[in-house]
């Protein structure tokens, strides 16, 4: 039986899309078998994992996350923008399966093989930067972090680095320690390594001003504990977890021009925001700068556990011969997804289509400002935004309340932002137009219910 999603609709909202959404239910969310193997993974799965939706999916189709009930759900997820080609795309399958049958791993620091050579080769050539690079290949986001850190440190003799507010780098300790956000990720995991510092960023939703006044934080910083004993500075060209906030023009580039100044590798971090998201290969290039050394993730392996830091060749070759590595670093089923990421983002059709999801967000959510309550519209191509506040703060009640909403009728979303007080959007790059308008029409309906 079609369960119809009970959302109240105002005259603006698109009735169609929204009885739409309502035909790709066959039951309630989470469903029966969900439900049953929820009750499973509460048995032998650790509490420590928090679940956004306690559904199980079954398949995919492209834009679609199809149920163990039956149930398709529109993804503006994409398993935290990793699945941007799309969480079955068939040339991905094709490539992976036929190294599965060569063989599945022998580990690159014993016997090589030469589609890591290939994906660091795609790497050097299309990373932001005119000078000859070297590429490592690692397996997941924090490890590309903590690799950059080793390689400035090698490269520069130096110990400290600097990183900025709204921050999100990962889990592990030294990860954790680059990150602003306390709950969940830091809370109850100290102490943390030393010799990390945090400076001020100039998101250009708040920064009227431009980012004088940040760039001036840094520069104070800096001085403070001496310049010269930096070796790197840490940066997402959007920042993800912090709220997907888009620096102010300049900000970058002012970040840059210390940098260089001060002998301190600029890191890019563009492990969420890359490989496309943002209607470009990487989102400096909308900034028209390059790091000294460019982190890849996510997106790069299109499911599988790949990630990579590229930068100079000077900087990657400071390191002595075995102080970089790992058992499953640049394994060769995740290297062939990789390859097939790279010939879809080839044409440039994916990157066209970032763009498109951009001008649909905007035209669906930006009328949403009027509302008291919504606060922002903001992002890049396919990494877009909503925020809520108002005269006495972030409101991430409204947001857990939005989304929560929206996931109960079949739209996946995630929060973000350091108060949780943001509604992320990351739908594949390849998501139909008739697809992203229905999910979009079910998330505004979602938010207009929770702010009526």
């Amino acid at each position: 039986m079609t369960v119809t999603p009970e959302i109240a609709l105002s005259p603006v909202n698109d009735p169609a899309s929204v009885q739409a959404a309502a035909r790709r239910l066959l039951t309630e969310l989470p469903g029966p078998r969900s439900r049953e193997l929820e009750a499973e993974r509460r048995r032998h799965v650790t509490d420590a994992f928090g679940i956004t939706q306690p559904i199980f999916i079954d398949r995919a189709l492209n834009a679609m996350l199809v149920d163990v009930d039956g149930n398709h759900i529109i993804d503006f997820a994409s398993g935290i923008a990793v699945t941007s080609v799309g969480a079955a795309n068939p040339r991905v399958a094709k490539r992976a399966a036929a190294q599965l049958e060569r063989f599945t791993h022998t580990c690159f620091m014993v016997t090589e093989y030469s589609s890591f050579v290939d994906v660091c080769r795609w790497l050097n050539e299309n990373t932001p930067g005119d000078f000859d690079k070297r590429t490592a290949l690692f397996s997941t986001g924090a490890e590309a972090v903590e690799n950059a850190i080793k390689i400035a440190r090698a490269a520069t003799r130096r110990p400290n680095v600097l990183v900025f507010d709204e921050a999100y780098h990962g889990r592990t300790q030294l990860t954790m320690a680059m990150t602003a956000k306390e709950n969940p990720y830091r809370l109850n995991f100290g102490p943390f390594p030393e010799s990390v510092f945090r400076g001020p960023t100039a998101p250009a939703h708040s920064s009227p001003n431009g980012p004088a006044s940040a760039l001036k934080g840094v520069e104070a910083i800096l001085a403070e504990y001496g310049p010269e004993t930096f070796a790197a500075m840490v940066i997402e060209p959007i920042q993800g977890e912090g709220g997907f906030i888009v620096h102010a023009q300049g900000f970058l580039a002012g970040l840059r021009e210390i940098a260089t100044r001060h002998g301190i590798v600029l890191v890019i971090d563009e492990i969420q925001a890359g490989m496309g998201r943002t209607g470009k290969l990487f989102a400096s290039e909308h900034e028209g700068i390059a790091g000294d050394i460019t982190l890849t993730a996510k997106a790069l392996g299109a499911g599988l556990p790949l990630s990579a830091a590229t930068g100079r060749a000077e900087l990657m070759n400071a390191v002595h011969t075995g102080g970089l590595g790992g058992t499953y670093a640049g394994n060769p089923v995740a290297c062939e997804a990789a390859l097939a990421v790279f010939e879809l983002l080839g044409d440039g059709t994916l990157l066209e289509n970032a763009v498109r999801v951009e001008a649909a967000v905007r035209a669906r959510l930006e009328p949403l400002l009027t509302l008291e309550g919504v606060s922002d519209v903001r992002g890049r191509g396919a990494m877009m935004a909503i925020e809520f506040g108002d005269d006495a703060g972030p409101r991430g009640d409204l947001a857990v309340a939005a989304a929560k909403k929206a996931n109960t009728h079949g739209v996946l979303t995630l929060t973000c932002g350091t108060n949780g007080n943001v509604i992320r959007l990351l739908p594949p790059l390849g998501i139909e137009a008739d697809v992203l308008d229905e999910g979009l029409a079910v998330l505004e309906a979602s938010i207009r219910s929770v702010l009526s």
